[in-house]
């Protein structure tokens, strides 16, 4: 989960690497570091804590000149695996000689053994991480590669071929000023194509102010990058010859655009991207009546795909996982699919018995979640050998269709919400959920279980949700602002839900939790009273979702189970609702919307208020502490 750059060409290497680290500093902010050469001499210097402690460094030291002076260079921001968050610890690592260096994102599983096969070569280490024994292990492969055409880049691919895990890297040798080696295997790093100038980053962000050429490695690659270019090399050593693709992401997207927080500034732009999904997925020319082979839903899938579909299964992790939920009360409501919702990296480790005609959907928005990707290549592993009927089809559902998962699955559903760089997910929950209305609603069509009046009924409401959404980001959000000063001090949260909104009650404390590092648990608000309602006092807010529909009247009957113990209710209910009014001691009000679609409305007051909270609390909320945007390491 720790962020690489690397650069090679004609400008400032130092200016453009910190300038890609603070693109990446939301997938890791422990330490960072960089290493460049210049006239043959690697200069390397890293620091504990956020960014801004490197740059400072960097201004005060006495490497400034030579820094100044490089043209290539490697940087990391790190998110701590092995060995704790110090000076130390931070990437790059070199070797004993302070010829070569490396960055990593990753595990090393056999770095125990390598450690111990070096020190009794005269190897001395001086971190507790994984990454220290690649530069060393590096060092020794040259030693067997250095009459050869190409030793540094035959070196890395010696070495990377005794390493054991999941890893991206980029190596830089001073004896060999002109080359940035990289290798990648099950971790993301992609490369970037400038004007006589090269790029490489573990994710996107950090290459779009200089380039949207770019090339994602494929597990197994190593690539070379020149000042004349790029050779890319398959795992057995072939150079293969791969084409760019263009990325059509603005660098402003990147920016706060005023707001104080990505996070906030992510919050108010969920209209435009629940307005970019429909534009995406909705078919404008559909009407009920028409021929049963036009499709109100425009996802691009197969037109096969669900033939005998009897069973569905999920992947996910986290807020996607809570996405997941929505979905399969969704998939099994309208489509009627039996559905099933599991923790990734859970199912690895038990999986599911094998029923036939299944899709498998794995849900991540970066794309590269190491857990999610490993139960999806585990479920298409167990099936390959059995009889069609139990044969994979993988569905991805990611904001991100480059990524490892566009490479695994069969299809993919773009959900379109732009790049999001607050660590807690706002934006791209929202689009998950699109995407599973949208998905639920074509799987409806096909198998003929709603009238088709039905669904353009509901297709209709979707059109009317980026103007409530806005009415809420309009109307509420001074108001939560105020609402949050009550609860700075607080230790814990209970958030309930019935139905659709339960999963909303379990994101809307996971966001709590995450940014403003309040206590908070969800639960199904008939379940409180089975043992959670121990917990209640005066000193613990309850935040109910009550939407009126099938469990209106029985989520408030909850929630005066909890007033009857003290607690401070807080309810997320529709404007101007008298019976809502006499229940709750706070209203988070909402437009009224149909049940069905209640949990896009729903979750954005919860997600004003934990940023709020977190906000007046001084945290920092873009950059929680011990989380990171993408889990790409188990």
């Amino acid at each position: 989960m720790c962020g690489i750059v690397a650069y090679i060409g004609t400008q400032t290497a130092t200016d453009i690497l910190i300038s890609g680290l603070e693109k990446l500093e939301y997938r890791g902010y422990d330490s960072a570091g960089i290493a460049t050469i210049a006239e043959n001499q690697l200069s390397c210097i890293r620091a504990k804590g956020k960014l801004h402690n490197l740059r400072s460094k960097i201004e005060h030291s006495s490497l400034e000149s030579s820094l100044q002076q490089a043209q290539m260079g490697i940087g990391h921001t790190r998110w701590a695996t092995h060995g704790k968050p110090e000076e130390h610890n931070a990437h790059p690592h070199a070797d004993m000689n302070n010829r070569i260096a490396v960055v990593q994102n990753g595990i090393i599983e056999n770095y125990r053994e390598l450690r111990k096969q070096l020190q009794e070569q005269g190897h001395q280490f001086l971190s507790d991480t994984d990454t220290e024994v690649i530069p060393h292990l590096i060092a020794e492969c040259l030693k067997e590669t250095e009459n050869s055409s190409s030793p540094f880049l035959e070196a890395v691919q010696k070495a990377v071929q005794q390493l054991q895990g999941a890893y991206a890297l980029a190596v830089i040798c001073a004896d060999y000023p002109d080359e940035i080696v990289i290798a990648r295997e099950q971790a993301p790093l992609v490369i970037g194509f400038g004007q006589g100038e090269f790029f490489c980053a573990s994710d996107t962000p950090a290459l779009i102010a200089y380039t949207q050429a770019v090339l994602p490695l494929e597990n197994g690659e190593t690539a070379r990058l020149t000042p004349l270019g790029v050779e890319v090399y398959n795992e057995d050593r072939d150079r293969v010859k791969k084409t760019p693709r263009t990325l059509n992401w603005n660098p402003i997207v990147v920016e706060k655009q005023g707001f104080r927080h990505f996070m906030l500034k992510e919050i108010y732009e969920q209209p435009g991207v629940v307005r970019a999904c429909l534009e995406a997925y909705l078919n404008k020319d559909w009407h009920p009546g028409q021929n049963a082979e036009s499709s109100p839903i425009q996802l691009n899938l197969s037109p096969t795909f669900a033939d005998n579909l009897e069973n569905i299964q999920i992947f996910a992790c986290g807020t996607s996982w809570h996405a997941s939920l929505v979905g399969k009360y969704l998939l099994e409501q309208l489509a009627g699919i039996p559905t099933s919702v599991q923790y990734s990296s859970e199912f690895r480790y038990a999986p599911a018995p094998i029923t036939p005609n299944t899709l498998t959907i794995g849900v991540t928005q970066s794309g590269e979640t190491a857990d999610t990707l490993a139960a999806l290549d585990l479920e298409q592993k167990r099936r390959a050998e059995l009889e069609p009927k139990f044969q994979p089809y993988l569905l991805g559902l990611t904001n991100r269709p480059e990524s490892t998962l566009g490479e695994m699955v069969h299809q993919i559903i773009d959900t379109h919400a732009g790049i999001e760089i607050g660590v807690a997910a706002t934006k791209t929950f929202i689009a998950q959920l699109m995407g599973f209305y949208c998905l639920s609603l074509d799987l409806a069509h096909r198998r003929q279980t709603l009238s088709e009046e039905r669904i353009e009924q509901i297709v209709d409401h979707l059109r009317y949700l980026p103007a409530q959404i806005e009415l809420i980001l309009e109307t509420q959000e001074r108001y939560i602002e105020e609402l949050a000063h009550d609860f700075v001090e607080t230790q814990d949260f209970i958030f309930v839900g019935r139905g659709i909104n339960f999963p909303i009650a379990l994101e809307g404390a996971l966001k709590l939790k995450e940014i403003s590092y309040i206590h908070a648990e969800g639960y199904p608000a008939g379940e409180m009273k089975h043992g959670p309602i121990a917990l209640l006092d005066s000193k613990v807010p309850v935040i109910s979702i009550a939407m009126p529909g099938t469990v209106y009247e029985k989520v408030l009957s909850n929630a005066q189970e909890a007033k009857a113990r003290d607690a401070r209710l807080i309810g997320v209910t529709v404007m101007n609702d008298e019976q809502a009014g006499e229940t709750f001691d706070n209203l988070l009000p909402v437009p009224e919307v149909e049940e069905l679609i209640s949990p896009l409305v729903t979750v954005i007051p919860l997600q004003l208020l934990a940023y709020h909270i977190a906000a007046r609390r001084g945290l920092d909320v873009d950059q929680p502490r011990n989380l990171a945007k993408s889990v790409t390491v188990e």
